[in-house]
């Protein structure tokens, strides 16, 4: 699988909310690069990676540590062995350590605070199929060996609390759904990657819709006006992970089926990393409890070619228990319990 773009070893100084230049999928259109590699057609703009497979599958690729740079006091990028090491000091002396292999693929992160402790955020390595082969429900050939495919989960609560409409749910079922255990067991630890890639094994997890955001056509920037619509969503976030440092949220980026497949999925991601960019600078969501990924027009909520509001949205979901293969509802182990790394 073609790596997702390189870190930039520089901070990003935060700006106010309407400050920022308005980006717009116009402005990349002429700087797209198009490749075959391993008989895939991989697309290479600004930021992103699109990847299309000869069986009709499309996915999009970024780098979650560029939103760590934002505010930060230094980013560090260095070599350990195979292994790429970014380190991203913010002011208070907190570092982001996020390790990848040689291929790209996200090893590890951790948060190390000033006095040194350690929170293991995610560890991709402890997963049964990691570097052995493929793991059980794993597609071979299928997005790079990261497509799991699962049967559909049988529900057992209801279907309004399974998938929660955020404009219309008061604060506490956001924050209910936003803990809430799988709706089907988890059989084993699975890969960020193979959560990115496989809807089955995502739809274990309960999610919240937030199609009231309204972006400009084009565009993936969030108007001052539409922030608070993610008030909510950021409490509930907040108070999971003050309950459990560990856990870790999906921010999915979803569009209509009006336009590109191509241009959709660079929009549906983007507008996703806007809406994981916002919750930390607005409202303090620690930014490495969070990933982001775009869907384009794959997983349309209402089937239909036209325009629609509900099909351009963000999905948000817990996905620790899928990360650690069902152990979420335990108490996260204290600060410091994880042996330092060097």
């Amino acid at each position: 699988m073609p790596p997702a773009p390189a870190v930039q070893a520089t901070p990003i100084p935060v700006q106010q909310p309407g400050m920022r230049p308005v980006g717009r999928i116009d402005d990349f259109r002429s700087q797209r690069q198009q490749t075959t590699e391993g008989g895939r057609t991989v697309i290479r703009e600004p930021g992103r990676v699109i990847v299309q497979d000869p069986n009709g599958q499309s996915f999009v690729r970024h780098n979650d540590v560029d939103r760590f740079r934002y505010g930060a006091r230094d980013v560090r990028v260095t070599r350990d062995g195979n292994d790429t090491r970014t380190v991203v000091v913010r002011p208070d002396g907190t570092q982001i350590i996020t390790v990848n292999d040689r291929d790209g693929r996200l090893l590890r992160r951790i948060r190390r605070d000033e006095r040194g402790r350690e929170v293991i955020i995610i560890d991709n390595r402890r997963g049964p199929g990691f570097g052995a082969g493929l793991a059980a429900g794993v597609v071979a050939g299928a997005i790079g060996g990261y497509f799991v495919s699962l049967p559909p989960p049988v529900l057992r609560i209801p279907e309004n609390r399974y998938i929660v409409e955020a404009e219309d749910a008061p604060p506490e079922l956001i924050y209910d759904t936003l803990i809430a255990p799988p709706v089907e067991r988890i059989e084993r630890p699975y890969s960020l990657d193979e959560i990115r890639y496989s809807p089955s094994v995502r739809q274990r997890m309960p999610s919240i819709d937030v199609d009231s955001i309204n972006f400009e056509t084009g565009s993936w920037e969030i108007p001052p006006d539409q922030a608070a619509k993610l008030q909510a969503i950021a409490d509930g976030i907040n108070r999971a992970i003050q309950r459990n440092p560990q856990t870790v949220f999906l921010i999915e980026g979803h569009t209509d089926a009006v336009g590109s497949d191509v241009d959709n999925l660079s929009l549906s991601d983007r507008r996703a990393e806007s809406a994981a960019t916002l919750l930390t600078q607005q409202f303090n969501v620690p930014a490495e409890n969070l990933t982001s990924q775009g869907y384009g027009e794959q997983y349309l909520k209402v089937q239909t070619d036209g325009p629609e509001r509900r099909n351009r949205r963000v999905t948000v979901r817990n996905i620790t228990p899928l990360l650690n293969g069902g152990q979420a509802s335990l108490p996260a182990p204290p600060a410091g319990t994880a042996p330092p790394r060097r």
